[in-house]
């Protein structure tokens, strides 16, 4: 056991500084943080390899999670659970709270662009194809409501699959061009201080 023990201390990554057990609740605490933040589906190699321990316990712990929530919605309904697809683990409402979820993303939809929609459009228009980590690395922030509205309105939609990380590339839409009045991208200003002024575009219909 002792022996094991280095072994594992010798695989772990330098920038694990901290063992999970030692956080209230555990790997299992230590996985719903992850979870809660990324803004797309994780993989269980990957969790286990950032969270140093060996990947039959997170998977183990995925699923331990995933049954208690859906044994607490019989008693205390919740309105996300866990979900686990080919493209990873990762939290999401319910089907039955969807209409509440899109009313919420879809808010305001006839209203002028908030600043940080606008920031992360401006990014996608200018860098495309980009996955959402990508776009919420340049902001600063995650990204993935902005981004989910934005795609709700039909002005960026996905297109393909990042090779390296597997997530989702984002590139605007002919609608996108509509509004904005171009007729392709290579008629976008060359100065990204130009586009507060397509909040004004956004907002209303073209005349």
């Amino acid at each position: 056991m002792h022996e094991t023990q280095i072994d594992r201390n010798d695989a772990r990554p330098e920038y694990v500084d901290f063992d999970v057990n030692d956080f209230p609740g555990g790997l299992k605490a230590c996985l719903e943080a992850i979870l809660m933040v990324a803004d797309q589906p994780q993989h269980g190699e990957d969790l286990a390899r950032i969270l140093a321990v060996d990947f039959s316990d997170v998977t183990a712990a995925l699923h331990e999670l995933t049954d208690s929530y859906e044994s607490a919605s019989a008693s205390q309904p919740h309105g996300f659970t866990l979900r686990h697809t080919a493209r990873g683990w990762q939290f999401v409402n319910r089907r039955e709270f969807e209409s509440v979820v899109s009313a919420f993303v879809t808010a305001g939809q006839t209203a002028r662009l908030t600043q940080a929609s606008l920031e992360a459009l401006a990014i996608i228009a200018y860098k495309q194809p980009m996955t959402r980590a990508q776009v919420g690395a340049i902001r600063g922030v995650n990204s993935d409501g902005v981004l989910r509205s934005l795609m709700i309105r039909g002005l960026i939609r996905e297109n393909g699959i990042d090779e390296d990380t597997r997530g989702a590339l984002l590139v605007t839409t002919e609608y996108f061009l509509e509004k904005i009045g171009l007729d392709s991208l290579e008629q976008l200003p060359s100065l990204a201080p130009f586009l507060p002024n397509v909040a004004n575009a956004l907002g209303s219909e073209n005349r």
